[in-house]
């Protein structure tokens, strides 16, 4: 095979070495589209009242959905179009050669390249799934602009920008869950929000979506996330044990808080399952910003939502402590269930 996935057109079948176990398979790979997801505009978040209606419908979407879609968010549309493009020139047109100095094992580079022969997944070793992906550090943009990539040409001028906007856009959706839960202004912006990571997947179509994933089933042990879907679906969240696609919308962003706000939230949240689906047909490509909490940063339930009614159910926890027992965790009950108070 030849060293990115990205680089075939020439498959007319799933390699073994994509085929997942029978158990493992998407028995949903085409899923419907779930039209009930919520698409929360925030554009009049100065408005008091409208504010306090905005942060209802975070709460409540957080609650039945555990994500939901931003939309009027502040990122211009054509950055996140230019981001989007200068990606996808990334995966389809830059020289292998060139690529393949960003592939690497060690996890403290500042930009990593995971491709179809690298095997990155710890709870599935073994088992490679049908992406390649690139991440690379975002904040403070001044330290890690230098590393990125200078092929395609605008790649630093486009994600730049594009990283600073969605960060204050991101912490502005922390802003108003902080409202949702009874939190002081700012909680989340110290080390809770001290890194963020730009991850980009980038699929090619497959031969039989049956037999493999775009993405593995999982929560996000990240503090939050905001997704920046093409036009292609594939995104899919599990709600009632049951896959629903999560549509793509122009210029909307995918928030999907991570584990760590079903602690905070004193068990009022969820981080919701999803998994990306290959598809037989186009190529597609999904920007993932995420903010990830320092190890020492402390996660504790707000102390609004403990009552006598609704007793503490978490005891406090670093992302250090988290992390050292969730590799290779999929679902966040087994990763939570340490710090449960019994």
């Amino acid at each position: 095979m030849e060293v990115f996935l990205s680089t075939r057109s020439d498959l007319k079948s799933v390699p073994d070495c994509y085929v997942l176990p029978p158990d493992k398979r998407p028995k949903q790979h085409d899923a419907p589209v779930g039209q009930a997801i919520p698409v929360i505009d925030i554009q009049n978040i100065v408005d008091p009242d409208d504010r306090a209606e905005i942060v209802q419908q975070i709460v409540k979407a957080c609650q039945e959905f555990g994500l939901f879609q931003v939309v009027n968010h502040g990122v211009p549309g054509k950055l996140m179009d230019d981001a989007m493009s200068v990606l996808i020139d990334f995966f389809t047109k830059t020289p292998a050669e060139y690529k393949a100095q960003f592939i690497t094992d060690a996890r403290d580079k500042s930009c990593v390249l995971y491709t179809s022969n690298l095997i990155y997944d710890d709870h599935e070793e073994g088992i490679r799934y049908w992406r390649d992906c690139f991440i690379h550090h975002c904040y403070p943009l001044e330290d890690h602009i230098k590393n990125w990539p200078e092929d395609p040409p605008k790649y630093q001028e486009v994600i730049g920008p594009y990283s600073v906007g969605v960060r204050k856009f991101l912490m502005t959706i922390l802003d108003l869950l902080c409202e949702g839960l009874g939190l002081e202004p700012g909680y989340f912006a110290g080390d809770h929000s001290k890194t963020q990571l730009l991850s980009v997947n980038h699929h090619i179509p497959c031969p039989d979506p049956s037999l493999t994933l775009g993405h593995a089933e999982h929560s996000d042990p990240n503090l939050i996330a905001a997704l920046h879907q093409c036009d292609v679906p594939g995104l899919q969240t599990c709600k009632d044990g049951q896959w629903i696609g999560v549509q793509p919308i122009p210029h909307a962003f995918v928030i999907i808080p991570g584990v760590q706000f079903k602690p905070i939230s004193n068990g009022m949240f969820s981080s919701p399952r999803h998994r990306v689906v290959a598809n037989t047909k186009k190529h597609r490509t999904t920007l993932g910003s995420f903010l990830v909490p320092t190890d020492d940063s402390l996660t504790e339930p707000s102390k609004a939502l403990i009552n006598e009614s609704n007793p503490q159910r978490y005891k406090p926890f670093t992302m250090g402590e988290f992390m050292a027992g969730w590799r290779g965790r999929l679902e966040e009950d087994v990763g939570l269930q340490r710090f449960v108070i019994e």
